[in-house]
């Protein structure tokens, strides 16, 4: 694999739903609580600017979570003195954690040589030092594909220098998963008839992505954990409690996850999307039990997730029609629910920052 792999010309965001079959509760208006499905469109309130609560199942569309003033081929300068020396260390090195992607490659690209985890060149440069990945690879950025070939290869560059480079299942991997494999297969949503395509382009699927997707970036994708455990870190992707569904054990959700995927029955894989799309369930009050009930079941003694972006998570959303140019002002992760849970998703769709962090926080 060549390095700027899956990097090519400008691509042109999914404009329409037209040629597509969309589900029948799409069109259905009316509060958020009445739904808890991805595909939810736009009630009074938001169309009002109200605050909404948002409930734990809730899965925002494109319209909920914009692309802020963000062209498809942004390029990122970074600038040389400010990136950080190689890492090198004896034994385990520093663990690092990156949360979600969506396709901005660039970024990311910025932000792996800003910690000093690539060089230049984009060839990995830390040694034996530990990346994680918790998810979200695809989907509303304008390269994932090349976000997938950069990890996959960083994996195997990191192994060779003794460090390693791993990911998570997010909950858009298994859509983009249930898109190829399935189509327009009707699934039962809960809310009426669903279609993985329909549910894939409300929530920023890439016409690009889908036309370079080949058999190893599908067999990557289903083999990914969806959690671990590492240095007192429970990592996983989604801030929901539904991991519990599958598993008391790390081994045993891993194992679940994947026997699903290889069993490769539509109504089975939608299930275990909509539950891995739950969210905000670490937030308000009961958050910190919530946190507590993972870690006492999979270990750890702090858990940190992507997947509900910071600004929503602080109520700090930006404007959809672009007023707040800037974007959400996103500084590092979000630590809450008595200190017991980190934030990783700094709203990068939304103009926020793609977030990689060294671990443990010195909070």
């Amino acid at each position: 694999m060549t390095q700027g792999a899956g990097q090519g010309p400008e691509v042109e965001r999914t404009a329409t739903l037209r040629d597509f079959r969309v589900p029948a509760y799409v069109h259905e208006t009316g509060p958020y609580v009445h739904s808890m499905h991805p595909g939810d469109v736009a009630g009074p309130a938001e169309e009002t600017g109200a605050p909404v609560d948002y409930p734990e199942g809730y899965t925002p569309t494109q319209r909920d979570l914009p692309v802020i003033n963000r062209g498809d081929t942004v390029q990122v300068a970074v600038d040389p003195a400010s990136v950080a020396e190689p890492l090198t260390a004896a034994g385990p090195g520093p663990l690092f954690v990156v949360g979600d992607v969506h396709g901005y490659l660039d970024e990311l690209v910025a932000a792996l040589q800003e910690k000093g985890l690539i060089d230049s060149a984009g060839n990995w440069s830390a040694g034996t030092a530990r990346l994680w990945f918790l998810g979200d690879f695809t989907d509303r950025g304008p390269d994932g594909i090349g976000v997938i070939d950069l990890v996959m290869r960083l994996s195997a560059e990191a192994a060779a220098a003794g460090g390693y480079c791993k990911a998570l299942m997010g909950n858009h991997e298994l859509l983009l998963l249930g898109a190829k494999r399935f189509g327009d297969t009707p699934v039962n949503s809960g809310a009426g008839t669903a279609t993985f395509q329909a549910a894939w382009l409300l929530n920023g699927g890439q016409k690009t992505d889908m036309d370079r997707l080949q058999d190893h970036h599908l067999q990557w994708m289903a083999r990914l954990d969806a959690m671990e455990e590492v240095d007192g870190h429970l990592l996983v992707h989604s801030d929901t409690t539904a991991y519990l569904d599958y598993g008391d054990s790390i081994e045993a959700v891993n194992d679940t996850v994947r026997e699903t995927l290889t069993r490769n029955d539509a109504d089975e894989v939608w299930d275990l999307f909509r539950k891995f799309t739950k969210r905000f369930s670490f937030r308000d009050e009961g958050g910190a039990d919530h946190v507590r009930s993972l870690l006492d079941t999979y270990g750890g003694t702090r858990i940190v997730h992507g997947h509900s972006p910071i600004p929503y998570l602080l109520g700090e959303v930006g404007s959809e029609e672009g007023e707040d140019e800037t974007g959400p002002l996103v500084e590092g992760p979000h630590v809450y629910a008595d200190g017991l849970a980190i934030a990783m998703d700094g709203g990068v769709t939304m103009a926020g920052k793609l977030l990689v962090q060294q671990l443990p926080l010195d909070i």
